[in-house]
């Protein structure tokens, strides 16, 4: 629970938004110094998110996705604007939203909103899209936070949409990361609070061929 290692909500708020704001604008800088994994993470998670996308009566729409946490569009650009017709991107570093735009190229003619907000305070717009995306941001929400988000994007989604959660697993209970401040849970934590977000799990998959020394990475698929 991070009830038990966020002492000051307050402060573990803004402490992670003082450390963005001083990380580069960049694909290395996204991934911590390891942008070198980025191409075998789009790739799994394009595999990932295909099965939901094929012919069937339950196939998840392409009109929209959301790209929360989105930095300078790491997964807008190589993930999602090439499946979906448009994408929306929501993080709470403007810098990064701002380097997106030239980042992004022809392509990001196709976001239609950039929404520079914490997610604690974000609320996606009714029945819009398709697909939520969540990548690397959920330990930078308290339990509370996360679960109400969640509800939130439940309520976001297109008839058949998903709400997708990429993120680093913890072995056993709750981690706290003292330097950008966030917690890394456990999968028991995590499914648990999906399920009090009202959330059916579809499908959760473990990443594969990252690098030994990082915390093992899952993908969840949920409505």
């Amino acid at each position: 629970m991070t009830s038990e290692v966020v002492e000051n909500e307050f402060e573990f708020y803004s402490k992670a938004e003082k450390y963005w704001k001083d990380v580069p604008a960049t694909v290395d800088g996204m991934l911590g110094g390891y942008g070198h994994i980025s191409s075998i993470d789009i790739n799994s998670s394009r595999k990932f998110l295909q099965r939901f996308l094929r012919d069937g009566p339950n196939r998840t729409g392409t009109t929209r996705a959301l790209d929360c946490g989105a930095g300078i569009g790491r997964i807008t650009k190589r993930l999602l604007l090439p499946l979906f017709k448009t994408v929306d991107m929501v993080d709470v570093t403007e810098d990064f939203l701002t380097k997106a735009k030239s980042y992004l190229g022809e392509e990001g003619r196709r976001v239609r909103n950039y929404f520079c907000c914490g997610l604690q305070n974000f609320s996606p717009e009714p029945n819009s899209y398709d697909v939520i995306w969540i990548q690397w941001v959920i330990g930078h929400l308290t339990d509370n936070h996360l679960s109400d988000f969640l509800k939130r994007c439940r309520a976001g989604l297109r008839p058949n949409g998903i709400v997708v959660i990429k993120d680093n697993m913890a072995q056993e209970g709750v981690i706290m990361d003292d330097v950008d401040s966030s917690v890394c849970r456990d999968l028991d934590v995590v499914r648990k609070i999906i399920r009090r977000a009202g959330l059916h799990l579809l499908a959760e998959e473990r990443q594969e061929n990252f690098p030994d020394e990082i915390y093992h990475v899952y993908t969840f698929a949920m409505r």
